[in-house]
């Protein structure tokens, strides 16, 4: 099995993978819920997240991998002392996310094998207009997939709480920056992905 590149600190990825043959990994609303609840715990300790959707048997994050010291800035009171506190490997933490819910998921289904398909894939969003372009991409992706008419209603994306005034885990303020304002960010979902710049992507899209 061919082993991807650790996910490098002060870098940004798009990180996806699909269930194993494409088969269904968020049955019902308590997996939706469930998977980010564990994205939150495994996660969030070496990452902060710019936009995510998660679909019946596929997922997309596009996050920043932390530095060590940006780890150690969300941990008031670590100690200095050389060898009490260690950063966490981001490749890792990404790994126990998805073998915690897949064990979770076989459990409550009674099935057994692989949840998801081999390891976890891995893009690095290298150019401003990737990284914009990316966005709008994943927000769209229900509906490129004919899930639902508007992707601005699908339920387990981050598209709307980039929106709203209320407090989010979503890098919001970031985001609308570099689309310039929150009617910026509005119009540039209203036009289609640059498909000669997710050409790879569409080809590794499922459903």
């Amino acid at each position: 099995m061919a082993k991807h590149p650790p996910l490098t600190p002060g870098h940004t990825y798009h990180i996806y993978n699909r269930g194993n043959n494409g088969e269904t990994i968020f049955r019902g609303e308590r997996n939706y819920r469930f998977f980010l609840e564990r994205f939150v715990h495994y996660a969030e300790p070496v990452a902060a997240t710019y936009a995510y959707c998660l679909l019946p048997n596929h997922f997309h994050f596009l996050v920043y991998i932390l530095t060590e010291d940006e780890q150690r800035a969300k941990k008031p009171g670590v100690s200095e002392t050389p060898g009490f506190w260690k950063p966490l490997l981001a490749s890792q933490q990404f790994g126990r996310l998805f073998t915690s819910y897949a064990k979770a998921f076989n459990k409550a289904t009674e099935r057994t094998g692989s949840v998801f398909e081999n390891l976890f894939r891995r893009k690095l969003a290298d150019s401003d207009r990737y990284f914009l372009t990316l966005i709008t991409y994943i927000h769209q992706n229900p509906q490129r997939h004919g899930l639902i008419d508007d992707f601005r209603e699908w339920p387990w994306s981050s598209y709307r709480a980039l929106l709203v005034d209320r407090p989010t885990r979503i890098q919001r303020d970031d985001m609308l920056q570099w689309f310039g304002d929150r009617t910026a960010f509005v119009e540039a979902h209203r036009l289609e992905a640059d498909e000669r710049l997710i050409a790879p992507l569409i080809a590794d899209d499922w459903l």
